[in-house]
């Protein structure tokens, strides 16, 4: 039987594997509190005699256990080790490396909080007796590493005695993840699943889950032939069988595997190495749809497959070979989806939900954090991409969706979600603490929405940025670079152009072209630039010519900065682009660390600033704060706090604060200060002469590498999410992203721009 195939991946020495699980602290996983604990307070609060009043809440009505408890976001893996991995029965106590690391995946992939149970015993009611009675502690019990058909009995019987989704891993997370690929198959190889026949190898949990799921999708039973060790599962036999193996008995007089193949469509294969054999392959029919997924290895490899014929569509186990069927693509998000609308259990309306959903996900253009899974080779649908991989960042929205969805059509939802596309994003977040931040941003633009230039149209990431930035809805994206060029480069990288809202101009080709060239000839020409150098800029340089589309209301924003350093594309558009009156141009960075929002200046425009540019930045950033929701309370920052010790830095920062005091600002500010005291309540409690309320959310450095290189050390070491820097204080709309940007990078920055363009 094959095992689940979350865990393929590149083989590792055994060395390593025992020195990664023993480093540090033991194992895979500890528990860190939600809630504060550092003072008597809080104690108080978290257990006596604060406790005491959600525990008459949840006594009066037990479903407020999912508002005052960690229920509702909690599965326990559990297992008795009776089938671990490939291994066998090696105990309940052996296999807690593997549950451990599945309460990883769980939270990995879909922040859904795990905790492994091994419970040590091998009677069936013995193992039900024990997990039935846990049901109040969980939302949702994870199956894994049980033997059939022990794991049927065990399966069904906690599926009638409890309230909460079980699902045994092992057999239904195969199943969903290869009939997402099977569903991408029959379309590639133009085949109607009413008319498609099947064999399946392999009668364990996977391979019965695996044929009930298809049969469920529309698979007719006599289409679908199994076969076990003895041969075909036939009507009549009597031989090995059991009654799960009997629910799908055929009348047929095929009785070995290979009569059942021969002129078969699908083979399923969860059964072991070498079952399937060159000349069954031979025999099927024509573009055979080949799923070899037992594990460590296929029943037959893809190299042996293609000596044969070059028509078949195969999937394995394996990460080492295309279309891998990984349960990982599954069961977070399965549970994700089923826990958000607190679902009774997992149907099959959900699994089949969730099939699709993979399937349609495969079909879509993949963002280059997936094709750098795949080293730059861009994967696109087809014979060797059926199936997403398992880090692609758009899975914890549509996949949860899917389900949650399906939970709530087939009735089993005890929580309806009312604002589905508001669930997608809150999915998003889980994953992404960008996404929670831009939301607000990206809702207005679909509100509003703006003409963006991307400026450098003739580059791939950008082309798949613009598409993105039309595909959401959030307004005209142009393309701006050589016709010919951008659709051969389009073609050539699979990215369909012909969309509404996607313009492409060639700036030397542009009817504006004369008009933009007078314009900048008029700012420039006391600045040592004739018009023919001006015509020139507009015709070959695409920043100069869309930062004179903007500047002349023919769009709304640009972005640009993937093929040019910061500096030099900031000043391309400063030539034609003035700061707003009154304000001064900066760069602002966005942390996200630890759940906490902090706003950092300037980190791309000035270098050593004095005393007056310091208070500039810090009204700048503080009111660049408030465009973007935050109440600012900014710490001017130095090495330094209060005077100890003294520097000349420090002096100009002391200097800028009382600035500021002139000007009568109407935001929380201080300085100088250190950055622990700005952040650290503790730390700031020593100063209680201290004008700020609480720790700041925004940050002015005393000058431009302090900022620089803070930000991006906290981006590389210290776990955080850094946007930017966002360029702040131009008279019009402009972002710069960093050189060779992503495409989802790019699409952030021309949201951003879009959003400014309305403030």
């Amino acid at each position: 039987m094959a095992r689940k195939t979350e865990n393929s991946g590149p083989s590792v020495s055994p060395e390593e594997a025992l020195e990664f699980h023993a480093m540090g602290r033991p194992g895979k996983l500890e528990i860190v509190a939600t809630k504060p604990m550092a003072t008597q307070r809080d104690l108080s609060l978290a257990y006596s005699p604060g406790v005491a009043v959600p525990v008459r809440a949840i006594a009066e009505d037990p479903s407020r256990a999912f508002d005052y408890t960690a229920r509702g976001n909690m599965v326990a893996v559990i297992s008795n080790g009776t089938a671990i991995l490939g291994l066998g029965n090696l105990g309940a106590l052996a296999s807690k490396p593997v549950m451990e690391g599945k309460a990883v995946l769980f939270k990995r992939f879909a922040d859904v909080d795990s905790i492994d149970l091994e419970v040590a015993t091998e009677d069936a009611d013995e193992f039900i007796n024990c997990v039935r009675f846990l049901g109040p502690s969980f939302g949702g019990i994870n199956l894994e590493d049980i033997k059939a058909p022990e794991c049927f009995i065990i399966e069904q019987r906690l599926r009638e005695l409890m309230d909460i989704p079980v699902f045994h891993d092992d057999q239904h997370g195969t199943a969903i993840i290869s009939a997402a690929g099977l569903i991408n198959a029959l379309e590639i190889t133009g085949r109607d699943m009413k008319t498609t026949k099947m064999v399946c190898n392999g009668a364990g949990a996977a391979g019965i889950a695996c044929i009930e799921l298809m049969k469920a999708m529309g698979f007719p039973p006599e289409n679908v032939i199994l076969c076990d060790t003895k041969g075909v599962v036939f009507q009549g036999r009597t031989e090995g069988m059991n009654q799960w193996k009997s629910a799908h008995a055929v009348k047929t007089d095929l009785r070995s595997l290979a009569e059942a193949l021969d002129g078969a469509d699908v083979f399923l294969g969860l059964s072991a190495k070498g079952m399937l054999t060159p000349a069954m392959v031979q025999s099927m029919a024509k573009n055979p749809i080949i799923f070899a997924m037992a594990n460590p290895d296929p029943e037959i490899t893809p190299e042996e497959v293609a000596e044969i014929r070059t028509d078949a569509i195969m999937a394995t186990g394996r990460s080492d070979y295309p279309n891998q069927v990984n349960n990982v693509l599954g069961f977070p998000y399965i549970f994700r989806g089923a826990l958000d609308v607190r679902a009774t259990t997992i149907n099959d309306e959900m699994k089949i939900a969730a099939a699709r959903a993979l399937a349609e996900l495969a079909r879509q253009d993949v963002p280059d954090d997936v094709a750098a899974a795949y080293q730059g080779n861009r994967p696109k649908f087809g014979p060797n991409y059926i199936i997403p991989v398992p880090f692609d960042p758009r899975l914890i929205s549509a996949i949860p969706l899917a389900v949650a969805k399906a939970a709530m059509e087939s009735g089993v939802a005890r929580k309806p979600i009312l604002d589905l596309d508001r669930y997608a994003q809150e999915l998003s977040a889980r994953r992404d603490p960008i996404a929670s931040t831009l939301q607000r941003i990206y809702d207005r633009v679909r509100r509003q929405p703006k003409r963006i230039v991307f400026a450098e149209g003739e580059e791939e990431q950008v082309m798949r940025a613009a598409v993105s930035y039309v595909n959401q809805k959030l307004g005209t994206a142009i393309l701006l670079g050589r016709d010919d060029v951008i659709k051969d480069n389009a073609r050539n990288a699979g990215i369909d152009l012909n969309k509404p809202g996607l313009e492409i101009i060639n700036a030397r080709l542009s009817r504006r072209n004369g008009i933009y060239t007078d314009y900048l000839y008029e700012r420039m020409q006391r600045k040592g630039f004739l018009f023919r150098d001006c015509q020139r800029l507009i015709n070959n340089d695409r920043n100069h010519f869309a930062a004179c589309m903007v500047a002349l209301g023919d769009a709304d924003g640009i972005v640009t900065g993937v093929t040019r350093n910061y500096s030099t594309a900031l000043d391309d558009v400063r030539r034609v682009i003035d700061a707003k009156p009154g304000h001064r141009v900066i760069g602002v960075s966005i942390v996200l660390a630890r759940g906490r929002t902090v706003l950092v200046a300037d980190t791309a425009v000035h270098d050593m600033p004095n005393a007056e540019q310091i208070a500039d930045i810090a009204e700048e950033a503080a009111g660049f704060a408030r465009r973007m929701g935050y109440e600012p309370r900014l710490a001017m920052l130095a090495y330094s706090t209060f005077g100890h010790p003294q520097g000349e830095r420090s002096e100009r920062v002391q200097e800028a604060v009382r600035i500021l005091d002139k000007r009568r600002v109407d935001f929380e500010y201080d300085g100088e200060m250190a950055a622990d005291v700005a952040l650290n309540p503790r730390a700031m409690a020593q100063y209680p002469f201290i004008r700020l309320t609480g720790p700041a959310n925004v940050l002015v450095m005393p000058a431009f590498h302090s900022a620089s290189i803070s930000t991006k050390m906290l981006q590389e070491l210290g776990g955080s999410t850094v946007i930017g820097p966002l360029l702040v204080g131009l008279n019009k709309p402009v972002q710069i992203v960093s050189l060779n940007a992503k495409d989802s990078d790019i699409v952030n920055m021309a949201a951003i721009a879009a959003y400014t363009a309305g403030n």
